[in-house]
């Protein structure tokens, strides 16, 4: 009997692994629809706010944002995607130690945050400086960088905000408003947190420019004569301008070749009087050798006839 009652307990029991599917994992459209992991159920609805982490560097290739984490949570599934929203994001422990050192402050602040559409996020921002600061200092750069946070999310939706602080822009303005109160070195925001989704549905400015397109075509039928008009003038004066200057490229064409050919006619003559001035040359030269030569001989005869001269007196 306890044989039989193993045997009928075994053939219940089913392989769960089976009956699990695979479901991709999409990012929100902010960030293209990329698909983020697959995940395995054997139901649905279990994938509803599940957590996923994934680098920056995986979503958009960049290397240099590799320090960078994003969590997506599972909202809704549609056949075998599973759609997200964005939830936070972080900065690995490394990037952050890095930036820390002895001898210098670190300023840190937590702020709740509510953007134009409606959600509210929780921003913690930091600061370092190249010196020890005073209480009171830091005080002044914490109420600068709430002052520029709640700002720029008060102005942006959730998805504009968010790429803003990925990018880098966020911390770039805090430095300017920081660096008129005290010099700051550096300034990150390592981590935010999203508290609740946003309740009102505003889109996003590019869309924006696709909707004044079809104003500009809409154009009353007199105004388009006129303006095919205009372009038929412009196209007239441009063959004009062409042809003037092809006839003046064809005079320039045969000027060049005509004074080529003036020049070749020269050229001879001038080599013909080259040697005749050589020859004069050469002439010259003798002619004042020879007459210095008879000058000094005929010094030296009249100097030996002179001690000649004076000699024979003095025999006598």
């Amino acid at each position: 009997m306890a044989k039989a009652r193993s045997r009928t307990a075994a053939r219940k029991i089913k392989d769960r692994w089976r009956a699990k599917n695979w479901y991709n994992v999409l990012a929100p459209p902010s960030f293209d629809n990329v698909t983020i992991a697959d995940t395995l159920t054997d139901n649905p609805d279990n994938l509803i706010n599940r957590v996923t982490g994934v680098s920056l560097q995986d979503l958009t290739n960049d290397f240099r944002k590799s320090h960078i984490t994003i969590f997506f949570k599972v909202s809704k599934v549609e056949e075998t995607n599973a759609h997200t929203q964005f939830a936070g994001h972080s900065l690995t422990s490394d990037y952050l130690r890095r930036m820390i050192r002895r001898r210098r402050s670190k300023i840190e602040g937590v702020y709740d945050v509510k953007t134009r559409d409606g959600a509210i996020l929780r921003v913690k921002p930091f600061a370092t400086t190249d010196k020890r600061i005073q209480n009171s200092q830091r005080k002044v750069v914490r109420e600068a960088m709430k002052k520029t946070i709640t700002d720029s999310a008060n102005t942006n939706t959730l998805s504009e905000f968010v790429k803003d602080i990925l990018d880098g822009r966020v911390g770039s303005d805090i430095y300017k408003n920081c660096k008129k109160l005290y010099p700051v070195k550096r300034v990150e925001i390592y981590k935010t947190e999203v508290i609740s989704q946003p309740t009102i549905m505003i889109e996003d400015k590019k869309p924006k420019k696709k909707e004044e397109k079809p104003v500009e075509e809409k154009i009353e039928p007199e105004k388009k004569e006129e303006k095919t008009k205009k372009e038929e003038k412009r196209k007239k004066e441009e063959k004009k301008t062409e042809e003037i200057k092809e006839i003046k490229k064809k005079e320039d064409v045969k000027e060049k070749a005509a004074k080529k050919e003036e020049t070749k006619a020269v050229k001879p003559k001038k080599k013909e009087e080259k040697p005749a001035k050589k020859t004069v040359k050469k002439e010259k030269k003798p002619t004042a050798k020879k007459a210095t030569k008879k000058t000094t001989k005929a010094k030296a005869t009249t100097k030996k006839k002179t001690t000649t001269a004076k000699k024979k007196p003095a025999k006598k």
